[in-house]
């Protein structure tokens, strides 16, 4: 079952303003557990977890920018 235009920009504010800081906190965390590693290895760390976190909600932010498009003119 596909999701509305509207709760698709419902959920991609919960997940912007919830979700992504929730989880920038817990990749903050996972990698403070590890020893400091060199400045290239953490800066590829973070950008990979910075492009996974968005893969599962692709769908949900796709066209959410664009007019409604179930809104009448």
């Amino acid at each position: 079952m596909a999701l509305s235009y509207k709760a698709r920009r419902r959920w991609a504010l919960v997940i912007l303003v919830i979700g992504l800081p929730l989880y920038i906190a817990v990749a903050w965390w996972a990698v403070s557990l590890l020893e400091r590693p060199n400045v290239l290895v953490e800066l590829a760390i973070y950008l990979g977890l910075g492009i996974v976190w968005a893969l599962p909600f692709k769908f949900i932010f796709k066209g959410v920018g664009q007019a409604d498009p179930d809104a009448d003119e």
